[in-house]
């Protein structure tokens, strides 16, 4: 079997995922040959030649990507800070914009010790596993009403815990309930929650409408009904000086800001852009 080389298997995956429409086609082509060879993406220049079974995993993979199966379906991962967690059908596949968000609070948490963080909206825990991992003298709470995301919660918490991680605690609950974590009010560092905000006349890429639950994308009140919830949430369970992260909508540079400084509890607010400099997520300040 004669071996081939590997940049050239990589440069027909990127054509034949950019004839299919896939936006990342380059990096998505890298990424499952990376994950084909076992290796980081960032060493595939050290693999120049590989074998024809090789070639054929990747041809493989790359046709599932071509039917827009999220690539975090294929590969079984996804990652966000200093972790990697599972994720697959049933969950929300974070994005990587969201690490913006997470950065912001691990700087809010700063000179902080043993902060207490909330994670509202958790799905597959992610960032709540992500600050942990970060912050291991953190108390982290992690909270979501979808059976389904919390399994996948449950088995990365378990997983985290496993390689030395900090436990985070886990709550089935719903944020639109008024008393959810009454328990911790005016008692919290942090609250992050990258929640369901896509107004429901919104057209998403096929990754999103056939594969991420509809409950983790839409919301009513053209995609404001969960953050407001968050909002009232944060304002009350944040100490003096605690902050809230939320992402959102494109379309919400204004509105959401506008809903955190209508709070009179809450100061310093702010939008902050994605990596395309879209609005992307507020933040603000307990006064």
């Amino acid at each position: 079997m004669r071996r081939q080389p590997l940049r050239l298997a990589i440069g027909e995956a990127a054509r034949i995922l950019d004839e299919a429409g896939v936006a990342s086609a380059r990096a998505d082509a890298e990424t499952l040959a990376a994950h084909v060879l076992g290796v980081e993406r960032g060493r595939l220049p050290m693999v120049p030649l590989v074998d024809p079974p090789v070639i054929d995993a990747l041809r493989e993979l790359v046709a599932q990507r071509a039917k827009r199966i999220p690539l975090q379906h294929i590969t079984g991962t996804t990652a966000m800070g200093g972790i990697t967690v599972e994720v697959g059908s049933g969950v929300f596949v974070p994005r990587p914009e969201t690490e913006l968000l997470l950065e912001w609070g691990l700087t809010l948490l700063e000179g902080r010790t043993a902060p207490v963080v909330v994670d509202l909206c958790t799905g597959s825990a992610v960032l709540a596993l992500a600050v942990a991992n970060a912050r291991p003298d953190a108390k982290v709470y992690a909270v979501d009403n979808d059976p389904s995301a919390l399994a996948w919660a449950r088995r990365n918490a378990d997983t985290r815990t496993a390689a030395g991680d900090t436990p985070i605690t886990l709550y089935s609950g719903d944020i639109t309930d008024g008393r959810l974590l009454a328990e911790l009010d005016g008692m919290v560092d942090l609250v992050l929650c990258n929640p369901p905000y896509v107004p429901k006349t919104t057209q998403v890429p096929p990754e999103v409408a056939d594969h991420d639950p509809a409950q983790a994308v839409f919301a009513e009140d053209n995609g404001l009904a969960v953050i407001r919830a968050t909002i009232s949430i944060a304002a009350r369970l944040l100490v003096v000086d605690g902050g809230v992260a939320i992402e959102h909508d494109d379309t919400h540079g204004e509105s959401v800001p506008a809903l955190l400084s209508a709070r009179r509890v809450l100061s310093r607010v702010e939008d902050h852009p994605d990596l395309a400099g879209r609005p992307r997520f507020a933040t603000a300040r307990r006064g």
